[in-house]
């Protein structure tokens, strides 16, 4: 499969055009969600890959449009994994990935929007790669953003792969094309935007619950960003994103602000289930966040925070 450049002719004092890499390799359907412009391969498991990131953006951007947050970060990171499975190592479209780890660590000093786009550079190294069959079957790789040569973060994600119909055995009937998963209605009340860094009710994940470090997850299907397309699981960044919320709701009135998250993945967060996000530890300013299903822990985060 060939690689994506950028392009090689552009019109005379235009300078270089700048294009997304194809939706599908990234795994979502609005272009406005592809973070990713083009890659290059440096070595036989290393790559650099570009990006462009919004000075506007209903999750990513901090409400005040003053800086970036960490899941940007993760979401980057995330879209390159899919990309270099895809581009690199020939995974045929359409194959089924699960988030197994993600481990983001951001330095928010260099994290600022500035008068136009950041462009931030990613060089990826693949420490993993395992075959089932003869074939690629998952990557865990580490990932270096830097902006204008700064490091600003560094971040490992293991993800793991499977064709559709091995995930549809897998899921047992439960695949978003079925339409017998019964979702939960109405979405229940979301806490103040205000108490977990949000401008907008629509992009708060969390619920009042019945004890303090304790809430439900509000799994909004609709929304654009989350929900970019038909999902027959709660993805993993709304399961992140509900890990940060919680930390801020948690930290009152001292505005703790996440800057690094150390996720594992347990089974999938099924949709038509209530979710219950809670702290189970706390120290020196790390906080774990678990999600539970039931009686079982479906996802479990170590985030750390700061002073806002």
């Amino acid at each position: 499969m060939p690689e994506l450049r950028q392009f090689a002719q552009a019109p005379a004092g235009s300078g270089l055009l700048t294009a997304t890499v194809p939706r599908e390799f990234v795994h979502r359907v609005a272009v406005a969600e592809i973070l990713l412009t083009g890659w290059t391969r440096t070595a036989a498991d290393r790559f650099t890959i570009t990006a462009q990131w919004p000075r506007a953006h209903q999750l990513h951007v901090s409400p005040d449009r003053s800086a970036y947050e960490p899941l940007l970060v993760a979401e980057t990171v995330r879209q390159c994994g899919a990309l270099l499975a895809h581009a690199a190592y020939e995974v045929p479209l359409g194959h089924q990935f699960v988030l197994q780890e993600l481990l983001v660590d951001t330095r928010p000093e260099h994290l600022a929007v500035g008068a136009a786009p950041a462009e931030p550079v990613i060089d990826v190294t693949v420490v993993e790669l395992r075959h089932r069959s003869g074939r690629p079957a998952a990557l865990r790789y580490d990932a270096v953003v830097r902006l204008g040569g700064e490091r600003v973060a560094t971040g490992r994600i293991a993800v793991t792969w499977t064709n559709e119909s091995v995930y549809r055995r897998l899921r047992g009937g439960r695949t978003a094309d079925v339409g017998g998963l019964r979702l939960p209605r109405p979405l229940p009340p979301p806490l103040p935007a205000e108490t977990v860094g949000r401008a907008l009710a629509a992009d708060v994940v969390l619920s009042p619950g019945s004890r303090p470090g304790r809430w439900r997850l509000r799994v909004d299907t609709a929304h654009p960003v989350f929900f970019d397309h038909p999902l027959d699981h709660i993805p993993g960044m709304l399961l992140l994103e509900a890990a940060g919320q919680a930390v801020r709701a948690h930290g009152g009135h001292e505005r703790r602000v996440p800057v690094s998250f150390h996720a594992t993945f347990h089974q999938y967060a099924e949709l038509d289930r209530p979710v219950w996000t809670q702290l189970s530890d706390e120290a020196d300013g790390d906080v774990q966040v678990i999600a539970l299903q039931g009686e079982s822990v479906v996802f479990e985060c170590l985030v750390s925070a700061v002073a806002g």
